[in-house]
């Protein structure tokens, strides 16, 4: 069996176009993708729950990336989830937890 081990798949739309970078000579490509899961809470009210993911992506599926995907399409990705602490320019620490992609799967047009 495949492991499972911190694994990750989510089918979403972007919210916005990739942002890519070059670190070195390797290929980063940013963006987050919405989810939507629609429920009935205790009163029997109609609930929908949105949801949105960081994604990371590097490599050849960055380009892919850069090339195919705007913002409003939907894809699915899977990978596994990273967290990260970085320093922002004024010297505060902040953390991020995302989606570092190994596999992606354009699914249709934006809506």
């Amino acid at each position: 069996m495949k492991s499972l081990r911190n694994s990750v798949t989510l089918i979403g739309r972007l919210g916005k176009d990739p942002e890519v970078k070059m670190f070195g000579d390797k290929k980063k490509a940013s963006f987050s993708i919405v989810t939507s899961d629609t429920y009935k809470n205790a009163k029997g009210e109609k609930v929908e729950d949105t949801q949105w993911h960081n994604i990371t992506i590097w490599g050849s599926l960055a380009t892919v990336a850069e090339k195919y995907l705007k913002k409003g399409n939907q894809v699915c990705v899977e990978g596994k989830l990273v967290y990260r602490e970085y320093e922002t320019n004024t010297g505060e620490k902040r953390s991020i937890t995302e989606v570092s992609v190994n596999d992606l799967l354009m699914l249709g047009d934006k809506h």
